[in-house]
């Protein structure tokens, strides 16, 4: 029987993050991916390629987590982009609806697509409601910033400390995304488990953010905690999986390139 994981997500039209992205992952790390879509997110070629945002209504969200969960009774999960404060509480609810081993959370905080104050309800929405739930937890450098309250993150001891004052707001292991935000040759991810910081290093592959980068890593770890193993191990193979990509990254007419694990 195939092993089964599960997303909830936002789909991206030009393929390179989301859903898209992660069920992609999935299939490539040789697990049954299944897929809620919580929003969709498509940029504007004639606007600069800004975000276009529009929220699935909460109903049809939970309908979708309903069929899902119980076609399926997966035991991995992982939450991505939800967008509105009506939307993470339905999640939030989908998710008490059944015990999990594992939920992987991708903070998605902000998307360009809405007002500061619309954000600001949703971080906090995530904040109360989404990482009390959360097993292991994703963010990059803006996310663990704004989630641990702190200015910015310029070193590696700032991201074990972000990754410290996360933990005390529920998530069992904190991941920390340097990537090429940090000065150096290496792209620098801390983990904190609770007690122990590890320090992940892999070289930088240019000094540009690729698409979907932060969506493949959260999902290639939730694939492997899906196929059992332990939660280190999982982050170490989603960190040499989505470096893969990154060298082997898509180009498009977008202004931006996508991460493209070698198929």
């Amino acid at each position: 029987m195939a092993t089964v994981s599960y997303v909830i997500a936002g789909s991206e039209a030009t393929g390179g993050a989301g859903l898209q992205a992660d069920l992609r992952t999935f299939t490539q790390l040789g697990i049954y991916g299944v897929g809620t879509i919580t929003c969709i997110v498509s940029f504007d070629p004639k606007a600069g390629w800004g975000h276009r945002f529009v929220p699935i209504a909460a109903p049809v969200i939970a309908d979708q987590i309903e069929a899902a969960t119980i076609a399926h009774e997966p035991e991995v999960v992982k939450i991505g982009m939800l967008g509105t404060p009506e939307t993470i509480t339905t999640v939030a609810e989908g998710l008490r609806a059944r015990p999990w081993r594992h939920v992987v959370v991708d903070p998605v905080l902000i998307c360009k697509g809405q007002e500061p104050g619309a954000a600001l309800d949703t971080d906090n929405a995530l904040r109360e409601h989404i990482l009390p739930l959360a097993t292991v937890v994703t963010p990059n450098l803006f996310e663990a910033a704004t989630l641990a309250g702190m200015d910015e993150l310029a070193d590696v001891e700032d991201l074990a400390e972000a990754a410290r004052r996360i933990a005390d707001q529920g998530p069992a292991v904190v991941i920390v995304k340097g990537g090429v935000g940090l000065p150096g040759d290496d792209a620098v991810d801390v983990v904190y488990d609770g007690s122990e910081i590890t320090v992940l290093r892999a070289p930088k592959v240019g000094e540009e953010r690729v698409s979907g980068a932060g969506c493949v890593f959260a999902a290639a770890t939730t694939a492997e905690l899906a196929k059992g193993a332990d939660v280190l191990d999982a982050i170490h193979t989603a960190k040499e999986f989505t470096h893969a990509g990154i060298e082997t990254r898509i180009s498009s007419t977008a202004p931006f390139d996508a991460v493209c694990p070698r198929l």
